[in-house]
């Protein structure tokens, strides 16, 4: 496997935890992150991103896409995963320098088995939600923040009550599992244009998942 230099420089510590979730700050290095919208730009050229339905039939404000053997969806049945894009073709596999994060923070974990891509351009946003369209929450979920500032809220495993938040830059990496693994969460804004690292703006959100 083609493996990332990641940046010696950050311990494989947390550098700071937000509502359970450890955040690790900086972990990837500008030269890794600029590797990793390389190899995003193949995916989407392969399955291109497209801006699916809750089921109450509002549209989402981000775009998705994934890779992976699954890739998750939203229409008026529901959340969950699907094993083909809309148009009907196969999810294209996981680039290697995605998988080497997880390596690296969930060695431990099987495989991810969804690499969901989400995108956000200006006003975009995520509500509080909590990822628990897995099989088992045994495993963790992997974030990878590349691109403008979000700005993360996390409360608890029931809606409502505390919150605490993070701002994330791009490079930065969150890890949920443990007790925090059905912790709600989401991204209330994104400070457009603060990255160079995409050329029209915006954030990409990378986050692995063990589907089954």
């Amino acid at each position: 496997m083609d493996f990332l230099k990641l940046n010696e420089n950050v311990p494989l510590t947390p550098t700071v935890k937000v509502g359970g979730i450890a955040v690790f700050k900086g972990f990837l290095p500008v030269t890794d992150q600029t590797r990793i919208v390389d190899d995003l730009r193949y995916v989407v050229g392969q399955a291109p991103t497209f801006s699916p339905k809750t089921k109450s039939g509002k549209k989402m404000s981000v775009q998705l896409t994934a890779a992976g053997e699954f890739g998750w969806f939203s229409d008026h049945q529901g959340y969950r995963y699907e094993k083909r894009h809309p148009t009907g073709v196969s999810w294209p596999e996981i680039p290697s320098s995605i998988l080497s994060v997880w390596g690296s923070l969930a060695a431990h974990a099987p495989s991810p088995q969804c690499c969901l891509i989400n995108y956000y351009e200006e006003g975009a946003r995520m509500g509080m939600h909590q990822d628990r369209d897995e099989a088992s929450f045994e495993w963790p979920v992997v974030s990878i923040s590349l691109g403008d500032d979000a700005l993360l809220r996390v409360g608890g495993q029931i809606k409502g009550g505390k919150t605490s938040s993070i701002w994330l830059q791009s490079g930065d990496v969150a890890v949920m599992g443990g007790d925090a693994r059905l912790n709600f969460h989401g991204i209330d804004r994104i400070k457009f244009k603060s990255s160079n690292l995409l050329k029209n703006g915006g954030r990409l959100n990378v986050t692995l998942r063990v589907v089954t």
